[in-house]
């Protein structure tokens, strides 16, 4: 299943069980990951991002490692909130996910996510070598974090 509703979504996970973040970039995936009670995001890595194949690899043994429950995936919509063409890229990948992995998605608008992140790494001196390092889990995190705390209102 698939959805950008976040009450859809919830009423498709179980009781418990924690989320993993996914912020979907051209060349790498931002991956963040919660508790199982679902209050708290933490960034988890970066993966390169090639055949979907290999991705789909590395994502299960994380989603196997923490018992994953679904999956947030960042929705890159425009500032105007229309869809181009890497919000559409989003979704295919997002459904292809959703059947691979029989886990919910949920597609999560993540419209600044990353300037937010840039802008808090610069507040605190991060250099720009580790900025590019952490950025995309960082991102990942943000996504994932906002979600929560919707799901946690519904």
């Amino acid at each position: 299943m698939i959805t950008e509703d976040a009450i859809e979504f919830a009423a498709a996970l179980p009781p418990t069980g924690g989320l993993l973040g996914l912020d979907l970039g051209t060349k790498t995936i931002g991956v963040a990951t919660s508790d199982p009670d679902r209050r708290i995001a933490s960034p988890v890595k970066t993966l390169k991002r090639g055949k979907f194949t290999v991705g789909l690899a590395e994502l299960r043994e994380l989603i196997n490692e923490r018992q994953t429950a679904g999956l947030v995936m960042g929705l890159p919509i425009n500032m105007d909130g229309t869809s181009g063409p890497r919000a559409q890229s989003s979704r295919t990948f997002g459904r292809n996910l959703a059947r691979e992995l029989e886990l919910p998605v949920l597609l999560w608008d993540e419209r600044l996510s990353t300037a937010a992140v840039e802008r808090e790494l610069i507040s605190i001196d991060t250099s720009r070598k580790r900025r590019a390092e952490v950025i995309d889990a960082m991102a990942a995190n943000f996504i994932l974090q906002g979600a929560l705390d919707r799901l946690l209102g519904i």
